[in-house]
């Protein structure tokens, strides 16, 4: 998974949030890792680009998001 920063997260976080991102292949596995972060995100929010794409948003720490594009 390429994790493209615009963040300013620190780069000790940065490292860590790549490695828990790694293995997350499908948006099946997105969904089950998002159910087990403090808070847990039950639903994130679902943006259909067209009839393929989906951009999956998952709230973060400090107000950041993480936006997953889904193919």
């Amino acid at each position: 998974m390429d994790v493209d920063d615009r963040s300013g997260i620190p780069p000790a976080d940065l490292a860590a949030l790549r490695r828990s991102l790694d293995p997350l292949h499908t948006l099946e596995d997105l969904l089950e890792w998002a159910r087990h972060l403090t808070p847990p995100v039950i639903s994130p929010i679902v943006v259909t680009q067209d009839e393929y794409t989906h951009d999956v948003l998952v709230p973060c720490t400090d107000g950041r998001w993480l936006d997953f594009d889904t193919t």
